[in-house]
C-alpha cells in the first residue's frame, strides 16, 4: 500500500523540475496518484476496509485541490500532468 523509495525516486525524476525536486505540484500529484492506484488495488481484495477507504478519499481530495491550484497557476503544466498520469479532467 505504500510507495517504495525507489518508485518515489523514479516519480520525482520523471515529474520533477530538477534531480531533487520533491515539493513541486507536479511531483506531489504524481506521488498521490501512485498511492491512490496502490490503495485501489488493495480495495479490490479487501472490500470491507472502511478506514482505508476514508484515507483514500482524503488522498483524492488532496490531489484534486493540488490539480485545481495547478490549473489556476499554469494551464500548460496542468494539461501535461493530467495527460502523463492518465487522469480525467
Amino acid at each position: 500500500m505504500t510507495i517504495t523509495a525507489k518508485k518515489k525516486a523514479e516519480i520525482m525524476k520523471k515529474f520533477g523540475r530538477s534531480e531533487n525536486d520533491t515539493g513541486s505540484t507536479e511531483v506531489q500529484v504524481a506521488v498521490l496518484s501512485e498511492r491512490i492506484r496502490n490503495l485501489t488495488e488493495h480495495f479490490k481484495i479487501h472490500k470491507q476496509d472502511k478506514h482505508g477507504t476514508r484515507g483514500l478519499l482524503r488522498l483524492v481530495a488532496n490531489r484534486r485541490s493540488l490539480l485545481d491550484y495547478l490549473k489556476r497557476e499554469d494551464m500548460g503544466r496542468y494539461h501535461a500532468v493530467i495527460t502523463e498520469l492518465g487522469l480525467r479532467k
